[in-house]
């Protein structure tokens, strides 16, 4: 316990809820908030405008999960996540043969993987490796979401045709504070009654016995945030080339096959970007040398990066013990990445993309796909997805109904029970006929995903519903809405027309702000009113 007593000493931690949270203090250049949610991670009591860190570490604050963390912990009754992620699709490939036996009859492993702060969030491509941690938590082994803090200012050449553009460190700063957010967020998730729950989100069922297997509810380990800035920022060239660089062999550094399609396009690759696999081989040895991780996981555009680290490890310490896994990339059948839309990439931060739009992208899952994605997407137990499977070859089975089932799970996942909530509930308010009440705040979550206008409120009171629908551009013409109207497929926030001659009445006007129009099920306008 010498460990913690050092923290406490130094007042690196704070004690909130009967949880214990240990943090790293620093300043940066430029103070940006890392947590949009302050609530996530920092207890009332802190000065928020001082608050900064580049490592978090949540841990439950029993006696068996604080041994867990600081001292050697002996064989215990665990699931195999290797198995586990086998049998979801979830592995690619290992370093090791050995890590099956490794990840069941060893003390709980360290296994981290790193986050490039590249953009302001992660996305969809991003989510196999929190969900790959999570699995390895959730079976007892204490997890690390590394930052790249150092590896985004080089930037990764893995899948990339042309060299990333470099960012400022303002937009670095900026862009690790959202990929933090989001990370602790998934990990560190708060109950109704004010209560941390780490690492298990809000997903009841994995927690049951049945799904879990014997005492493994006592088994969540510790999650840990890192920052690679923190140990890259004093290295000095002269030591890198002296420590790193001699023990590294160009050829098969050239080998890779992240640098052979660079080197084979007319774009070539810089020297910055050969060197990156070096950077993140180096920091597997720092975290192996350091902090104990001893097993290191990514996509399967990783691998070379990856091996980079264990082939390091192997000969500046002339020892074994480290393991890479790579997980597939995220595709569709068709072979097309699964993660991105008309309108880009589907983005994990709420602020982003809203859990409605997050959500509504997963009910559009084709069938083909589903089941696969059920897999390696939730935490539901296989059992459970065979079903569901088995259900949709059956003649009464209802279409999309695993669709709802892939799309609540992992929208709970990354948004929480609340932000679940928030899709269902705006998922609802545009369905035509809908009993659900209208509210600005419901219809403000969707104005975003549907077309709208703005008009004065003398230009909307009273008005005729035909003219307005043609003035706002829900139909074409005015005869176009009287044959829609007779048709029953008019709608004024969510209620059945069937009067020509409705005007707009005060008590139409949802809290005085908003009106929604639907034409059938699909063609919507939303009416923002000044």
């Amino acid at each position: 316990m010498a460990t913690i007593a050092a923290m406490v000493a130094s007042r690196s931690f704070f004690y909130c809820n009967n949880k214990l949270f240990f943090f790293f203090p620093f300043i940066p250049k430029v103070q940006t908030s890392l947590l949009r949610s302050q609530k996530t991670l920092f207890s009332p009591k802190l000065n928020k405008n001082h608050a900064f860190f580049t490592s978090i570490r949540c841990i439950q604050s029993t006696q068996n999960s604080l041994e867990m963390e600081n001292q050697d912990v002996g064989i215990v009754n665990r699931p195999n996540v290797f198995n586990i992620l086998e049998e979801r699709g979830l592995i690619e490939s290992t370093t090791n043969e050995n890590l099956r036996s490794v990840c069941l009859n060893s003390k709980p492993l360290k296994v981290y993987c790193g986050f490039d702060p590249t953009a302001e969030s992660l996305h969809l491509g991003n989510l196999l490796g929190i969900i790959v941690l999570s699995w390895f938590q959730r079976c007892g082994h204490n997890v690390v979401a590394l930052m790249g803090g150092a590896t985004a200012r080089v930037g990764d050449p893995s899948g990339k045709s042309i060299e990333r553009p470099e960012l400022d460190v303002d937009t670095l700063n900026k862009n690790t504070a959202g990929i933090m957010d989001i990370v602790s967020r998934i990990f560190c998730r708060w109950d109704k009654s004010g209560n941390l729950k780490i690492g298990f989100g809000n997903n009841s069922n994995f927690n049951s016995a049945e799904n879990r297997g014997s005492n493994v509810a006592d088994l969540g380990g510790s999650f840990v945030i890192m920052n690679n800035y923190d140990w890259w920022k004093d290295m000095k060239m002269l030591d890198f080339m002296r420590e790193v660089g001699k023990f590294a062999r160009v050829g098969t550094m050239m080998a890779k096959e992240s640098v052979k399609k660079r080197l084979e396009s007319e774009q070539g690759m810089s020297y910055t970007e050969f060197t990156y696999q070096l950077l993140q081989g180096y920091d597997f040895l720092h975290l192996f040398k350091n902090e104990g991780v001893n097993v290191q996981i990514g996509g399967s555009d990783q691998w070379g990066n990856i091996t980079a680290g264990t082939d390091l490890i192997r000969k500046i310490l002339q020892v074994e013990g480290a393991y890479g896994l790579t997980f597939p990339l995220l595709l569709k059948s068709d072979g097309t990445k699964f993660g991105k839309s008309e309108d880009g990439a589907i983005w994990l931060s709420p602020s982003m993309l809203s859990p409605y739009k997050f959500y509504q992208y997963f009910i559009s899952v084709p069938d083909v796909d589903v089941v696969r994605f059920l897999r390696i997407l939730t935490f539901l137990n296989m059992e459970e997805i065979i079903v569901l499977e088995d259900e949709m070859k059956k003649p009464g089975y209802v279409p999309n109904s695993a669709q709802r089932r892939l799309a609540e799970e992992v929208t709970r996942f990354v948004h929480g029970e609340e932000g679940l909530l928030e899709a269902l509930k705006a998922t609802e308010a545009l369905r035509p006929g809908a009993e659900t009440k209208l509210d600005w705040k419901t219809i403000e979550g969707i104005a975003e995903d549907v077309p709208s206008c703005s008009l004065a409120y003398a230009e909307v009171l009273n008005a005729s519903l035909i003219d307005l629908s043609v003035s706002t551009g829900l139909l074409d013409s005015k005869s176009a809405v009287r044959r829609l109207l007779k048709q029953g497929g008019l709608y004024l926030n969510n209620i059945k027309v069937a009067n020509e001659g409705k005007t707009i009445e005060i008590e139409d006007i949802i809290d005085g702000k908003v009106l929604l129009l639907s034409a059938g099920k699909k063609n919507k306008m939303v009416v923002k009113i000044s």
